[in-house]
């Protein structure tokens, strides 16, 4: 063998097991983890919650001392510091302390804003995840729907075929031939439609999971009917319990609580200690003493108004968070709702698809065929029989696909999932 055949044969097999590698398909969970830890908007949440921790030691921190150096008294004529007794070099330190409480309130406050940004990255984390199956579920959708087109596509061929052999032999019509052509156009039609909405989806998914959006994917599932009982009382209920979101506007409230108590607490004087040490020239008639000084002077809060305005914000500030959050519970009850009203129905739909409208479409196609075979039916029957089944077909999966999707909406909306997810406790990576 050829000392360069030999070469090929071994890069050949060395790039084997990666080849393999490559054409793994992948499982949802896998694509949940990638997302979970690689998700852009994520990692921009997680980092949320690092800013407001660090903040939290800024606004407990008591103010930096000022250190201040006066030269006083020199006499303008020499300024010499032999002169006049009142000639001095001094230096002053002083220190302000805000009346007791604010600090620790506003430390409280900027923890409350912390605990607000890790229950809203929680909460985005379940939104991602819906994100991911909603696309999954509509890449399986797709592509299914791509095999079903292709495979009608092919009966089409076969069809088109006989049409023309019949129109030969003088048995067939030639609107036959080209009602057959105009049908597999618009199988053509479709199943670029579907490739493009499959690349599109692909994109999409790649970019929720943190990968390049023209990233392959082989996906190992198939769309299949899920059968589950759910009660809309206990998921709303439940819902208020396990969504992050509710526990971040109960924070929120405790946050403007906090701003108000601040707001008050600003009615109160803050202090300023201060001491200074003053040499003088040892060679002054007093023989130059030096003195020590010491104080304490705090602002006068005379400007009641500023401050009744700022407790009338905090007040309006924490009405809204309470309506905010109303709102939001509301808006949980309603997505819940109608996440279980779509899973429902899209379940009741494919249960009447699988095991009465398409058997019985097949049925009706089988006998068509069979009636056609022996001149009994016109071809526009048989293939209206044909394209009936094909679409109640793609109904089908689209029904499986929106049951998939749905079910991922009330998860995401009810919580379900949050005991699920893994514990990001390290900041991201990459």
């Amino acid at each position: 063998m050829p000392l360069l055949t030999k070469i090929l044969v071994v890069l050949l097999l060395w790039l084997t097991p990666f080849s393999l590698a490559l054409a793994q398909p992948i499982q949802l969970e896998e694509l949940l983890t990638e997302a979970d830890s690689k998700n852009p908007s994520l990692k921009i949440a997680h980092e949320q919650i690092s800013v407001a921790a660090h903040k939290i030691n800024q606004e407990t921190a008591l103010p930096d001392p000022i250190l201040s150096v006066s030269l006083s008294s020199y006499p303008i004529d020499s300024f010499k510091t032999n002169r006049t007794p009142m000639t001095g070099n001094e230096i002053r330190l002083a220190q302000m302390f805000p009346f007791p409480g604010k600090l620790g309130t506003k430390g409280e406050i900027a923890e409350q804003k912390s605990r607000w940004f890790t229950s809203v990255y929680q909460d985005a984390r379940l939104q991602v995840r819906w994100q991911v199956k909603d696309a999954w579920s509509r890449l399986l959708f797709q592509r299914q729907a791509i095999e079903l087109t292709e495979r009608n596509l092919k009966i089409l061929d076969d069809f088109i075929r006989l049409t023309e052999t019949r129109y030969e032999v003088g048995k067939g019509l030639q609107q036959n031939v080209l009602k057959a052509h105009l049908q597999r156009s618009l199988q053509l039609d479709k199943l670029l439609v579907l490739r493009q909405q499959e690349e599109a989806t692909l994109a999409e998914l790649n970019s929720l999971a943190g990968r390049d959006t023209n990233q392959t994917l082989e996906l190992d599932d198939q769309l299949t009917n899920h059968q589950s009982v759910f009660d809309l009382s206990d998921l709303q209920q439940q819902a208020e319990k396990k969504r992050p979101l509710f526990k971040a506007y109960s924070e929120l409230i405790d946050q403007y609580r906090g701003q108000r108590e601040l707001a008050k607490l600003d009615y109160r004087p803050d202090f300023n200690l201060w001491a200074s040490y003053r040499w003088r020239d040892d060679n002054l008639a007093d023989g130059g003493t030096d003195f020590v000084s010491g104080g304490i002077s705090f602002n006068l809060p005379v400007r009641r108004e500023r401050r009744s305005a700022a407790v009338a914000e905090a007040d309006s500030a924490l009405r809204v968070a309470v309506l905010k959050r109303n709102d939001f519970r509301n808006q949980v009850h309603l997505a819940i709702h109608r996440a279980l009203t779509s899973f429902e129905q899209a379940e009741k739909l494919a249960e009447l698809y699988q095991s009465g409208i398409i058997p019985q479409a097949n049925q009706t196609f089988q006998a068509t065929l069979s009636a056609y075979q022996v001149d009994q039916v016109d071809f526009l029957d048989l293939l209206d029989s044909l394209m009936t089944v094909y679409r109640y077909e793609i109904d089908y999966i689209k029904a499986l696909s929106d049951q998939q999707r749905s079910m991922a909406r009330l998860e995401a909306a009810a919580g379900l999932e949050i005991d699920q997810l893994p514990e990001q406790a390290t900041p991201f990576k990459g």
